[in-house]
């Protein structure tokens, strides 16, 4: 492959019939290492006793606010009824509670509980920690560096 950019040899390389561009070398890195890194992340999560669907809908809830049903199924992309069962053992677990909407007593609204916002920091805190770990030892710059990036990244989804 000449003229291309050699890949780290722990990551694959693009899929076949992409561009070999920097934009789409940049992207396969990003995407393989951010893959690893939510994985070892998640490692976390055991301390949480959640899995990773309650776990993903109770970090909606805590950090988007209280939604209805129908929007909590398409941000979660599953079916109505799947996201039926979740809040239900969200609830059971006193992590979650349905209330009226002030405005439409006909609109029924899902809000992360008190103890929900408690185990869901609990559980961000042993992400960070973990994340934390795999960078000890790193030179300044290249935290600096690997902050940026992730700033960078936040920006452009945050925008779209």
């Amino acid at each position: 492959m000449a003229g291309r950019k050699r890949q780290s040899p722990q990551l694959p390389q693009p899929p076949a019939g992409l561009p070999a561009d920097d934009r789409h070398r940049a992207a396969n890195v990003l995407h393989s290492a951010a893959v690893r890194l939510l994985r070892r992340a998640a490692a976390a999560d055991r301390g949480m006793d959640l899995d990773g669907p309650r776990a993903s809908l109770l970090s909606v809830l805590v950090f988007g606010g209280a939604q209805t049903m129908s929007q909590l199924a398409e941000r979660e992309r599953v079916t109505p009824p799947a996201i039926t069962k979740l809040v239900s053992a969200l609830e059971s677990a006193g992590l979650a509670a349905r209330r009226p909407s002030s405005s439409d007593r006909r609109v029924v609204l899902v809000d992360a509980t008190d103890a929900g916002r408690d185990v869901l920091e609990r559980g961000r805190a042993e992400r960070v920690r973990a994340v934390a770990q795999l960078l000890d030892g790193l030179p300044a710059a290249d935290l600096a560096t690997l902050e940026r990036a992730a700033q960078i990244i936040g920006e452009r989804l945050a925008a779209s």
